[in-house]
């Protein structure tokens, strides 16, 4: 017998602050996120870090849909270190190397407690 379930969700996050040195975002732990376990799904978690990692390699520039040079992530490093039910996660982004065109950052995903949820790398490029 194979078991069968729908999830639906909403993510919401904020970024909060963006400086040439580090990109802090905010997300409330809400239903939409949360695993069939009642925490909060890693891939929420990805998500929230790598648009934090992506706008902090962009800069403070205003963000405009189909972007030539928009920085894509080329690769993901996450390693998924603890987890929340309830709360707001703060995440903040930071260089690891800044380049011209290859940038390597790092962000961590934190609780309203400063336990690290999540600790990612993620590497970025420049559309062309």
């Amino acid at each position: 017998m194979t078991e069968t379930y729908a999830l639906h969700g909403e993510i919401d996050f904020a970024v909060t602050f963006i400086s040439p040195d580090r990109t802090l975002g905010e997300m409330p732990v809400q239903p939409g996120i949360l695993n069939p376990f009642g925490t909060v799904h890693a891939g929420a978690l990805i998500w929230f870090a790598d648009v934090l990692a992506t706008r902090h390699v962009f800069g403070d520039g205003a963000v405009e849909a189909g972007m030539a040079s928009f920085p894509v992530a080329v690769t993901l490093n996450a390693q998924l270190l603890s987890n929340r039910n309830d709360g707001v996660l703060t995440g903040e982004s930071a260089w690891v190397k800044k380049g011209r065109r290859v940038s390597t950052v790092r962000t961590l995903v934190s609780g309203p407690d400063g336990k690290v949820l999540l600790d990612l790398t993620s590497t970025h490029v420049s559309a062309r």
